[in-house]
């Protein structure tokens, strides 16, 4: 069963949202909420006109080169569905795809750019790096006030987000909750109350976690994270490249002290377990939750088709909503070279402009299952599951990029992530204590930021 979303109303409320967004000194993290001191270019219009060819943006014939990240056959089909719409729209403009080939894009890319061939118009994911090197062109206000949130590197914005950061909840199944009436919770402590019910029945696992895939950490990571660290200093990376602050910060041994509590609930083996099997555990009642983003959904529904997927937000333990959602740094970008001829950059702009129209948008949000990044929300097709991702967030507190997807002065050092994340299995193992692990986190920062330091300069090129 579908139903669809509506079209996004822009009230006094979001209004004020996005001054306060605005006004914060940080210029690396999405935000919705209006006083969480994460910078962002927030849109101020109400959507944009329909493009069309009565009247050309160009003076001449324009040739635009593109390229995405083509190894998901869905972003595949919808980009291509997407590019003949506005070749066929614009007699006078003609964008040519370069194909990825389902390779790993940040390598073709520096090949591109390496052989003079950088293309005109491209989805960049390695935003801080080309930006840093020159290589991209600034959006135009214009673009900018296409979306809800944008994110800025440096103050400036160079992407126009695809899809909003994959937004992380608890996916459960829904059978086993209502045949036990199970009811979704509403605060922190009610989920942790609801864990252990579940491991009083002793029927299956609470939880399902696949920690032997090191980045799979970095979800409930984030989470407790977010509630314990960024709620009270959202700029706490900064402060600790500035040399205020460290990671024996009681904020963090909370982080800690919150991953300990709630890991207690997961299967037997968590630390062996690929992210690969975690849907198997799911739907073959040997456990009763997951924690991911929602790109799980179509995983479990080819899994197991018949299988009813719940989805629920975990508040924090103060109460407030905060998640992972909003634009992030990536997106569509213009290529700096390009931009230099005033027809290719006219071209450029409007093709992003086109692309981000409701009736083209909707194609791509809907095949790839994104959560729609624009002032002017296309009408989605979407599961109910999906809806309710897409509704709560638009009610959270915040929402924001995950830690690692931060850039500019909140940008972590090259594998301080991963470090973060086994030093964190050390610790639910017992094999270091909190104390222990601050002081590990600590010694690898101070070594890391001698190379990379965005406060300082150092390791910038």
């Amino acid at each position: 069963m579908k139903r669809r979303t509506s079209k996004a109303v822009i009230s006094a409320s979001l209004a004020v949202m996005m001054l306060a967004g605005c006004s914060q000194s940080s210029n690396n993290a999405a935000t919705s909420a209006p006083d969480k001191g994460n910078t962002t270019t927030e849109s101020s219009a109400g959507g944009n006109e329909s493009s069309s060819a009565e009247s050309s943006v160009v003076t001449e014939p324009t040739k635009l080169t593109y390229i995405f990240a083509d190894g998901d056959e869905g972003a595949k089909t919808s980009m291509n569905e997407i590019v003949n719409r506005f070749n066929s729209a614009h007699p006078d403009i003609t964008v040519t795809i370069e194909p990825g080939n389902g390779g790993a894009y940040s390598e073709l890319l520096k090949t591109k750019d390496s052989v003079g061939e950088f293309p005109d118009v491209m989805e960049m994911r390695d935003t801080a790096v080309y930006a840093r090197a020159g290589k991209l062109e600034p959006l135009s206000q214009g673009l900018i006030d296409l979306f809800q949130t944008t994110t800025a590197f440096d103050g400036t914005v160079y992407t126009a987000p695809l899809g909003g950061e994959n937004t992380q909840g608890i996916i459960y199944n829904k059978k086993y909750f209502d045949d036990n009436g199970l009811t979704e919770p509403t605060t922190y402590d009610e989920f942790i109350q609801l864990c252990q019910t579940i491991k009083d029945k002793g029927d299956m696992a609470p939880l399902v976690v696949g920690g032997q895939d090191i980045w799979h950490m970095g979800f409930l990571f984030h989470k407790a994270y977010n509630d314990q660290v960024l709620s009270k200093d959202p700029d706490f990376i900064k402060h600790c490249y500035e040399g205020t602050k460290n990671f024996t910060d009681p904020t963090v041994k909370a982080a800690f002290e919150e991953l300990k509590e709630i890991m207690q609930y997961t299967q037997e083996g968590w630390v062996s377990t690929p992210d690969a099997q975690i849907t198997t555990f799911l739907v073959n009642d040997m456990a009763a939750m997951m924690y991911s983003g929602t790109h799980m959904f179509s995983q479990i529904s080819a899994a197991a088709s018949e299988f009813e997927i719940g989805w629920f937000p975990i508040p924090s333990p103060d109460g407030k909503l905060r998640l992972v959602g909003g634009a992030g740094i990536s997106g569509l970008a213009v290529s700096a070279e390009s931009a230099k001829d005033p027809n290719k950059k006219a071209a450029a702009e409007e093709f992003i402009k086109f692309f981000f129209e409701p009736e083209n948008y909707k194609v791509y949000c809907e095949t790839l299952s994104f959560v729609p990044t624009t002032v002017e929300q296309p009408e989605l097709d979407v599961t109910p599951v999906f809806q309710e991702v897409i509704d709560a967030t638009l009610k959270a507190d915040e929402l924001a990029p995950m830690w690692n997807g931060r850039v500019g002065e909140n940008e972590l050092p090259p594998d301080f992530r991963n470090f973060t994340y086994k030093t964190l299995v050390e610790v639910l193992q017992e094999s270091r204590t909190i104390d222990e692990a601050c002081e590990e986190l600590n010694k690898t920062w101070t070594v890391g930021i001698s190379n990379f330091n965005p406060v300082t300069g150092a390791g910038i090129e």
